[in-house]
């Protein structure tokens, strides 16, 4: 049986990619997406290299990053405008293997091991996936090759931006294992740390390793580690079909004043099932969980979740579901600061399902055009050309626009 070819393919610097693809007046300028660039409140999600090489990162506030590059463009996120390239992206994965795999929305593994009679090489894959992205799409990838989904992914990280990178039996040891631990999957920070206490500095003085020794210092994820730096990760690319692209949709917000009773929360938490029902429509989700999240004045905060008896888009299914959430967990001890909704467990919308005997098929459709006909109006005219009459109950909570949307990938282990 011949060994796999796996490929990971990440965009470089996505989001500000795409951003100054739609800004040429800024070409040759540092820019960094994210935060509130106004109010220069958030932190940068992603910056272009120009930034970067000025000392910009990810997870910086927006205030340092002004500091470090003050000539630096300010972008807001526009998630709707990143999932659709990223879905074109998948569009061209999909003309080499149906097995592709998203980790978030820029990154995916591919295997295209039963492609090369047809294809080529995973080498020639890689190479014509390069290209097309570059010239249909306008952005760049990085692409690593291997037997392994850790070392191709090792691969798109070896060299950026714009690169192939291969490890095959021949090469690995003396390119990977000289590498930093930290630079293998699932070693962040404080993991890295207790590695070097154990004088453990590189992937290959992991790999040499004896496993129990890890083991007795992280448990199960010390073996799995180990594995991962040997190469020995059989895990599968999972093949193309009704997971979505991403985990889950959400939004929250600290509201215009304290909560103080039922119908409080109920107007926020229709604006923001709203926000996020019309993201999960625009980009072809359902989703199977809803959660709530509710933080009061004293800064005490929970979660809570439930599971849906059929996946769903529709707005008044969500915003029921986490009412009843909040209902069923919250007692009114202190006045509320902050809600959030997330929908999870998210499936394409073309998915079957199965008819709800006890359910009114009739109304759910009613309540999916009512929706649709919603999202289009406000698309013409603007968020507050049409509103649910609960909103006009209360004037200072009905004036929040939960117009920002969170998008939370798939981690590597499912489940």
């Amino acid at each position: 049986m011949s060994e796999r070819v796996i490929l990971h393919s990440d965009m470089n610097c996505f989001y500000a990619s795409v951003e100054m693809l739609h800004h040429p007046e800024f070409a040759g300028m540092p820019l960094a997406v994210g935060g509130d660039p106004e109010a220069r409140h958030g932190i940068v999600l992603t910056a272009n290299y120009i930034a970067k090489q000025k000392g910009v990162k990810t997870g910086m506030a927006l205030w340092q990053a002004k500091q470090i590059c003050p000539e630096i463009i300010f972008v807001p996120p526009r998630m709707d405008l990143y999932l659709r390239f990223s879905k074109m992206a998948r569009e061209i994965y999909s003309e080499y293997t149906d097995k592709i795999e998203p980790y978030g929305i820029d990154e995916a593994w591919l295997d295209v091991s039963d492609s090369r009679n047809l294809k080529g090489s995973g080498m020639t894959i890689a190479r014509e996936i390069s290209h097309r992205i570059k010239y249909e799409l306008g952005v760049t990838v990085s692409i690593g090759i291997s037997w392994n989904k850790i070392y191709a992914k090792l691969g798109s990280d070896y060299k950026k931006p714009d690169a192939i990178t291969e490890f095959n039996r021949e090469n690995y040891k003396d390119r990977i294992w000289q590498l930093p631990a930290s630079d293998l999957l699932y070693v962040g920070r404080q993991t890295n740390k207790k590695l070097q206490k154990l004088g453990i500095r590189t992937i290959g003085q992991l790999a040499e390793s004896d496993e129990k020794l890890l083991e007795s210092h992280f448990g199960k994820i010390g073996n799995v580690l180990w594995a991962f730096a040997n190469g020995w990760d059989e895990d599968p690319v999972c093949k193309e079909g009704y997971e979505a692209p991403v985990k889950s949709i959400g939004n929250s917000t600290t509201t215009p004043r304290d909560l103080e009773n039922d119908l409080d929360v109920w107007i926020i938490q229709i604006a923001l099932a709203e926000s996020v029902a019309a993201r999960l429509r625009k980009h072809g989700f359902k989703c199977k969980t809803v959660e709530i999240t509710v933080r009061d004045n004293r800064l005490y905060s929970f979660s809570r979740q439930i599971h849906l008896r059929q996946p769903t888009n529709i707005t008044n299914e969500i915003v029921t579901a986490a009412f009843q959430l909040f209902k069923d967990n919250y007692k009114w001890e202190h006045p509320i600061r902050s809600l959030g909704i997330r929908a999870a467990d998210l499936v394409l919308d073309d998915i079957p399902v199965q008819l709800d005997l006890f359910g009114n098929q009739e109304k759910k459709e009613k309540l999916e055009k009512l929706d649709r006909t919603v999202d289009e109006i406000r698309r013409r005219f603007g968020y507050f050309s049409i509103q649910r009459a609960a909103m006009y109950q209360d004037k200072v909570l009905s004036h929040l626009d939960a117009g920002t949307h969170t998008i939370h990938p798939h981690s590597y282990f499912h489940g």
